[in-house]
This record gives C-alpha cells, sequence and structure tokens, in this order.
C-alpha cells in the first residue's frame, strides 16, 4: 500500500514502538508523568517559549489556544482557508463562542495586514471585539515568506491583538527556510506543532506560549475532555520524532518536487513544480477524471485524495520506488480510458 493521501498516515518504527513501550509513566492529570513533562520542558526550552502542554491533536491545541486568548463574544481573524477555520468544526465558534473573521489568502498564504486592518472591528457594542490574529505555517505546503513574518510583532501591538501560529508542520517550514528554529515562531504568542504530521509520531500535537496562557489552555484541555491519564507511551513517540525526524523530512521535499515533475510530464494532467516549497503537491485533471482515477489507484493498492485539485502527499513512507509506482499507475489508467 501506497498512501499519497497525507503526512498523518505515518506508520511508527520499531525503534519508536520499543521506546513507547519502555516510557515511564504517571497520572498527568496529576502533572506526574515524567515522559509527559519531559516531552513538555524540551519543546519549550528548543523552541524559546515558556511552557509547552501536549494534547491530543492539532485541532485540540488550537483550539485551546483560541479559547485561552479569548472570552465569549470575541473574534479571531484567519484566512479564509486556515485549517482552524475550515477543517476543524468550527469548534472555536461552537466550544469557544468565538466568532471567526476569515479573510481571503493571498497567493503565498500570507494575509495582506491592510485587509486585516480593514476587518478589525471599532469598539463598539454592535460588533465582536476582534482579539485575535492567527495565521498558519506552512499553509497548503507554503512557507510564510521571513520578511512578512518580521512584520507582524509591531502590527499586532498596534491593533492590540495577540498572535497565535497554526504550526501543525512549522519544522517543514523551518526546514524548508533554512532559518534558526526560532526565528520563524519568536512573533507569536502561542503556536502548535504537529507530532503526527510529518515527523512521524502515531498522536499528538504540542501548544506552546507563556506560562500563563498554558495554565489557562491546560484548564480548558480538562473541561473539553483532553485531560489524559498514563499519555507517556505516546509522548515518548513525540520525544524521539523531535529529536531525530526534523531534517529527514528535506527529504519528503525532495520527493515532492520529484512527484511534482513526473506529473507535470503527463498530457492529461496539469501540475506546476515551481509552485511546491515542501510535501504537498496538487494536480489537476484536465478533463474532470479525479474520482475514477483515485478508484482505480485504490484497486492497485494506491490511496490519493480526488478533487480539484487533487492533492498528494510525501512523508517518511513514500519513496521514489512508491513514486515511480504512482506515475506509472496514472499512466496506466489513461491508456486505458
Amino acid at each position: 500500500m501506497s498512501d499519497f493521501r497525507s503526512d498523518t498516515v505515518t506508520q511508527p518504527s520499531q525503534t519508536m514502538r520499543d521506546l513507547m513501550s519502555k516510557a515511564p509513566v504517571g497520572d498527568d492529570v496529576y502533572g506526574d508523568d515524567p515522559t509527559v513533562n519531559r516531552l513538555q520542558d524540551y519543546a519549550a526550552e528548543r523552541m524559546g517559549k515558556q511552557a509547552a502542554l501536549f494534547c491530543s491533536s492539532g485541532t485540540q491545541a488550537n483550539l485551546l489556544a483560541i479559547m485561552a486568548h479569548c472570552q465569549r463574544g470575541d473574534e479571531y481573524l484567519c484566512g479564509q482557508n486556515a485549517h482552524n477555520y475550515k477543517y476543524e468544526g468550527g469548534g472555536a465558534a461552537v466550544l469557544g463562542s468565538v466568532q471567526p473573521q476569515p479573510i481571503e489568502n493571498e497567493a503565498d498564504g500570507s494575509l495582506n495586514l491592510d485587509k486585516v486592518k480593514a476587518a478589525i472591528k471599532s469598539d463598539d457594542f454592535h460588533f465582536a471585539r476582534s482579539r485575535l490574529l492567527s495565521l498558519e505555517n506552512t499553509i497548503g505546503g507554503k512557507v510564510l515568506p521571513i520578511a512578512y513574518l518580521d512584520t507582524l510583532r509591531p502590527f499586532v501591538e498596534q491593533h492590540n491583538l495577540v498572535l497565535h501560529l497554526d504550526g501543525a508542520r512549522i519544522f517543514n517550514a523551518i526546514v524548508k527556510s533554512g532559518e534558526d528554529e526560532r526565528k520563524l515562531v519568536d512573533p507569536f504568542d502561542s503556536f502548535t506543532i504537529c507530532l503526527s504530521k510529518g515527523l512521524g509520531a502515531p498522536i499528538g500535537s504540542l501548544l506552546l506560549g507563556s506560562e500563563e496562557l498554558i495554565s489557562r489552555a491546560t484548564r480548558i484541555r480538562k473541561m473539553l475532555g483532553g485531560g489524559m491519564r498514563q499519555a507517556g507511551i505516546i509522548a515518548a513517540a513525540g520525544q524521539y520524532v523531535l529529536e531525530n525526524n526534523v531534517q529527514r523530512l528535506a527529504d519528503d521535499h525532495a520527493n515532492a518536487m520529484y512527484l511534482a515533475e513526473q506529473l507535470a510530464a503527463i498530457e492529461e494532467l496539469s501540475c506546476e513544480p515551481s509552485a511546491v516549497q515542501t510535501n504537498i503537491v496538487y494536480a489537476t485533471c484536465l478533463k474532470q477524471q479525479s474520482s475514477a482515477l483515485a478508484a482505480a489507484l485504490a484497486q492497485q493498492g494506491i490511496l490519493m485524495t480526488a478533487g480539484t485539485p487533487m492533492r498528494f502527499v510525501t512523508h517518511l513512507n513514500v519513496n521514489r520506488q512508491d513514486i515511480d509506482s504512482l506515475i506509472a499507475a496514472i499512466k496506466q489508467f489513461y491508456l486505458g480510458l
């Protein structure tokens, strides 16, 4: 089976499984799971923040950040394509009574700060209170420009906003940019790291920020049913991937570029390799056959996401041979039509 649907499908290595089985554990709700505590302390120190909180998912980590920063009746400003707006079940509105204010993403994934400024509500009881600006890096596989990140802190301070980053794939952005790890997260009051995407852990995300923020988030996590007990079993995998799997993300980026180049050579598809920055590739079926193509590939043990465009994601369980098999199967599909 070759699975190009997402980098969330990675399988834990045997080394990771062995570490999980031997991890010292305690009751994390009491704060005494040593493996969870080690992971949280390690991540906070590494990324230059005061504290970190181990969460069950990126969706939970984003929700905790929004609810910890905002009160009922506040709003957060975000991209129209932001994961925490579009793909997380409306949790901020449903569970936090926090209104999203989406703004169209620019081509590079950023938000035009003039448009953000125009969307900030005045101090009037007719409006929700604009409280939080939320960005995402990477977004659609694109890395937010460093020069853009440098403009964020002055902007939010000028407009009395707090700043959050959905950093589910922040290490993809770090590896691609070649910048110091902390530089890409320094402007943000809080940010998340997904351990179970390209890094390869089976479960878990981290929320990082000030001690005060993490204290509030910990209380909300419990309220939302996210207090875990002997969570060190899964935290051990998170520790392993942070220590061992960051730099290998460059292999996924190289494989994504190779995949894009191969897809671009198929005349029935449209794909632009120059648009590929990290591990996500988009391609469009010129004759609107993506569902039929996905079904045909699935019969050969190759999984992909149909759509317009189609999305292919490389990860640690995808190699060049898998990509060559995918390309051969796509060509065979079109030959058979």
